[in-house]
C-alpha cells in the first residue's frame, strides 16, 4: 500500500507539473501582451506610455528570456507563491481564495442535485418492468448531456426569474440565489451519472450472485439496494475526476450567465486579460482537485466492490505458491 501511495503521489506531481508547463507555454504563445491589456484600462484605446509598460514588464519579469521566466515561476509555485495578478496587483492566492467560497457553494449544491437526480433516474430506469417507461427514462440522460449549459441557464432564468419571479435573476446570494445556477450546472453532471450508473446496474443484474439473492427470497428492491448498487457504482466513481472537471468548466458558463462571482468568473476575466499568474493558479487548483479526487476513488474501490480486493490478493498468491512449490522440489532433490 505504501508503494502504491508513493506511486500515485509521483503521478500527481507529474500531472501538476504538466498542467503548469502546458498552461505557461500556451499563454505565452498568445499574440496579445498582458501588460498592454492591463495598462489600457479596460480597452479604452487610449495611448499608453511606453516607459510605463517597460517598467511593468520589468516588475513582472516579462522582459527576461522565456526559459528564465518559466524556471522562476516554477520555483515560486513549488514554494506556494503563485505571484501577483497583472491586472489588479493582488496576490493570486488571495484572488482565488476570495472567489473560491462562492464556487464551492455552487458546486456542492449542484453535486447534490446531480447525485440525487442521476441516481434516482438510473434506479427508476433499471427497476421498472415496463419496457416503454424504461426506454423513455434511459433516453433522458442523453437529452441532458446534449443540451448546452448556457441554454439551460437562460431557460431557467426566463421561467423562474422573469416569468414566475420565484428566484433572483442575477447575482443572488443564499439558497434562493444559488438554486437556479446549481440546477443549470447539475443537469449535464446528473445525466452522465445516470447514464453510467444505469449501464452498471443493468450489467450487475445479469451476474450469478443476483440470481442467488433472488432465489433466497429477496425482493427486487432489496436486492438492488443491498447487492447490486455497490458493484454497479464502481464505473460511476471511476469517472468522478471527469465529472469534477466538467463541473469546474461549467462553472465558467454558469457564473457568467447568472452574473455570479466565483472561480469561473475569475477564470473568464483572467483569460480575456491574459493574466498569466491567475490563469496558472486556477489551472494548478483544478489539477490538484482532479488528482485528489482520483486518488480518493482508487482507495475506495476495494470498499465498493470486494472482488477488486480479491483479484489483488490472487495476483500476489501465485508468487507465494511458486515459492512453496520450488522449496518442496528443492527439498526432494536434496533428499533424493
Amino acid at each position: 500500500m505504501a508503494r502504491y501511495l508513493a506511486l500515485r503521489v509521483l503521478q500527481a506531481v507529474w500531472v501538476l507539473w504538466a498542467a503548469f508547463t502546458i498552461s505557461f507555454v500556451v499563454l505565452y504563445l498568445l499574440p496579445a501582451d498582458p501588460i498592454s491589456i492591463a495598462a489600457d484600462g479596460g480597452g479604452a484605446g487610449t495611448p499608453v506610455d511606453k516607459a510605463a509598460i517597460a517598467e511593468l514588464q520589468a516588475r513582472y519579469g516579462l522582459d527576461r528570456p522565456l526559459w528564465e521566466q518559466y524556471w522562476t515561476a516554477l520555483g515560486h509555485a513549488v514554494r506556494g507563491d503563485l505571484g501577483h495578478s497583472i491586472g489588479t496587483g493582488q496576490p493570486v492566492t488571495g484572488a482565488i481564495g476570495d472567489a473560491l467560497p462562492a464556487t464551492l457553494g455552487l458546486a456542492g449544491l449542484a453535486l447534490l442535485f446531480a447525485t440525487v437526480g442521476g441516481v434516482g433516474l438510473a434506479f427508476a430506469a433499471t427497476y421498472t418492468r415496463r419496457p416503454w417507461l424504461r426506454t423513455v427514462l434511459k433516453a433522458l440522460p442523453s437529452l441532458g448531456v446534449s443540451v448546452p449549459t448556457f441554454w439551460t441557464g437562460l431557460l431557467l432564468l426566463q421561467l423562474f426569474s422573469f416569468q414566475w419571479r420565484l428566484a433572483p435573476a442575477f447575482g443572488g446570494h443564499g439558497f434562493a440565489g444559488t438554486v437556479l445556477p446549481a440546477l443549470t450546472l447539475a443537469l449535464p453532471i446528473g445525466a452522465v451519472i445516470a447514464q453510467v450508473l444505469a449501464a452498471g446496474l443493468e450489467s450487475t443484474w445479469r451476474q450469478p450472485f443476483v440470481d442467488v439473492a433472488l432465489a433466497k427470497g429477496g425482493s427486487r428492491w432489496w436486492v438492488q439496494r443491498k447487492h447490486v448498487l455497490r458493484p454497479a457504482s464502481v464505473p460511476t466513481f471511476t469517472i468522478a475526476g471527469v465529472l469534477i472537471g466538467n463541473m469546474l468548466a461549467g462553472s465558467v458558463v454558469v457564473e457568467t450567465v447568472f452574473a455570479r462571482q466565483g472561480v469561473g468568473r475569475l477564470t473568464q476575466t483572467a483569460v480575456l486579460a491574459q493574466d498569466i499568474p491567475v490563469v496558472q493558479g486556477i489551472v494548478l487548483l483544478t489539477s490538484a482537485v482532479f488528482v485528489t479526487v482520483n486518488l480518493a476513488v482508487d482507495l475506495l474501490y476495494p470498499l465498493l466492490d470486494p472482488r477488486i480486493a480479491a483479484r489483488a490478493r490472487r495476483a500476489v498468491a501465485p508468487e507465494k505458491t511458486d515459492d512453496k512449490v520450488g522449496g518442496t522440489a528443492e527439498g526432494v532433490a536434496i533428499h533424493g
